[in-house]
């Protein structure tokens, strides 16, 4: 068993204390250690817990192709999927538009969140937003909106 720095300072101060007074402080330090390793096997089982059951069931980015830029006529149809723009308190969100926009080219153009435009906002929050509304399952009635909005060209 190793000891660190600081216990090793503690033990050489109490060289000059009383019997009593180093055992008091010896068996804290044992307790301490022992308490400290069982609390990093738990924090490492937890953790270990969270990950993913399958990570190669987790479904592949989605990519729409056909799924046309935002225009004015589909933002207005998609305004009552969306929450309340502005808090009642706390900060003042990001533009819903441009956080839709921001979905929406990743979905179009298949890149990742990182590769993201900086005029849609910062990725991350464009990636947050996405993530909570498909939690929510907001998403999916957004996207179903907005593949109603193209039209179905035939040639025959």
């Amino acid at each position: 068993m190793s000891l660190s720095v600081a216990e090793v300072r503690r033990l050489a101060q109490l060289q000059h204390a009383d019997p009593q007074m180093r055992a008091h402080h010896l068996h804290w330090s044992r307790f301490r250690r022992c308490h400290q390793a069982g609390a990093k096997r738990s924090h490492i089982k937890r953790r270990a817990a969270q990950l993913p059951k399958m990570p190669d069931m987790v479904p592949p980015p989605t990519k729409v192709l056909g799924l046309p830029e935002l225009t004015q006529e589909c933002w207005e149809h998609l305004l009552p999927l969306l929450p309340p723009q502005k808090p009642r308190t706390g900060r003042p969100a990001e533009d819903h538009y441009r956080i839709v926009s921001g979905i929406v080219f990743v979905m179009r153009t298949g890149c990742s969140w990182r590769q993201l435009p900086k005029h849609f906002g910062p990725w991350q929050t464009v990636a947050d937003r996405y993530q909570r509304w498909q939690k929510e399952g907001r998403w999916a009635l957004i996207l179903q909106r907005l593949i109603q909005e193209v039209p179905i060209c035939s040639s025959a």
